[in-house]
């Protein structure tokens, strides 16, 4: 592998590289041993970024909460804390995650407070290099929906409480720069309006998914986080797996996917499969793994600032990371956006 060059993540000071370790199957699909042996060898290859979260492991259930920041805790105690960029999230409401401080109810001030100091006790660390809100509390389609409904309206914490909980936690040095997660352009431009007007501190990413199958960033997204700073960190740019390949040879291959079908309702709908097949084809016609077409798209992309990938095992990192430094021509993008524009978001 060459070198991993690194970008200025939004208006912070941090230089993450283009791709960055995300932890979630650390403690369910991956035991500590090849959870630190993934670590080693990222970090062997120059990638320092590593994300996490306080609900991971992932699908989330009590027994593993807090588990993939825990193992990663273990792994940091033992490296230089100045050279590594940590960052994790605080969940979020109305998920049914009964058993995170019991809720939780709201992204108010006292849950944020109570969510990072779990966290930087898991992690081993006094302060974090990226903090993100998980997801909005708002009402929002995500998670595979894909429209908005206003009757699902309800009472939330104001961004403004929000982001003046986040400043609080920048000035008492727990926290370097703040971002979002899951998020839309309104979101975005109120947290950037908001820390203009009361000098506050700028959200600098939002962590999005991101790949093939979703490009759902580049209608309205992409132009807000040019203008305002934001970078993308694009998580599941493998569409669980999905754009390897696996599933499409084998549909009943190991996987996510296949251990937890419930889990993946953002690859249930229709268009999903042909548009898989589509961009394997493209692949294997140009002598490249679906991986390589799908990792090296995403990372190739000029909004993107890192490009997030996770492995059950170190095997799997071992394919997936050199795959992202996959080059992408002019005439391949074109036939990539070929297909885009058959099967526009399939699973957005």
């Amino acid at each position: 592998m060459t070198p991993f060059p690194t970008r200025r993540l939004g208006r912070s000071d941090l230089n993450v590289p283009e791709v960055c370790l995300g932890t979630m199957t650390f403690g369910e699909q991956t035991d500590e041993t090849d959870a630190h042996a993934q670590l080693d060898y990222a970090l062997a290859a120059g990638i320092n970024f590593i994300d996490t979260a306080e609900m991971y492991a992932v699908p989330p259930r009590p027994e593993t909460c807090g588990a993939s920041e825990s193992i990663v805790g273990r792994w940091l105690a033992r490296q230089p804390r100045d050279k590594i960029i940590v960052a994790t999230k605080v969940a979020g409401p109305s998920r049914n995650l009964h058993w995170i401080r019991n809720g939780p109810p709201a992204l108010d001030r006292t849950n944020i407070r109570a969510a990072i100091e779990g966290s930087l006790q898991r992690l081993q660390t006094d302060y974090l290099d990226l903090y993100q809100l998980h997801w909005p509390e708002r009402n929002q389609p995500m998670f595979g929906q894909w429209q908005f409904d206003p009757a699902n309206e309800r009472e939330c914490t104001p961004i403004r409480a929000q982001l003046e909980a986040l400043g609080e936690l920048v000035r008492e040095g727990k926290i370097r720069q703040i971002g979002l997660s899951n998020e839309h352009p309104w979101g975005i431009m109120q947290f950037i309006r908001l820390a203009d007007e009361l000098q506050l501190p700028y959200v600098v990413s939002t962590q999005n998914a991101y790949s093939l199958l979703n490009r759902s960033f580049e209608t309205g997204l992409a132009e807000v986080c040019l203008r305002e700073q934001v970078g993308l960190l694009a998580y599941s740019p493998l569409a669980f797996g999905h754009l390897s390949g696996k599933y499409f040879d084998n549909p009943q291959a190991a996987g996510r996917l296949s251990q937890w079908p419930a889990f993946g309702q953002r690859y249930s709908k229709p268009n999903v499969a042909p548009a898989v097949a589509a961009y394997v084809e493209l692949a294997r016609r140009h002598d490249l793994t679906p991986t390589q077409l799908a990792l090296g798209f995403v990372r190739s992309r000029w909004f993107v600032a890192s490009t997030i990938i996770g492995a059950s095992s170190l095997a799997q990192l071992k394919e997936t990371l050199p795959a992202t430094q996959t080059p992408i021509s002019a005439e391949l993008l074109s036939e990539i956006d070929a297909i885009h524009l058959r099967y526009t978001n399939p699973a957005p």
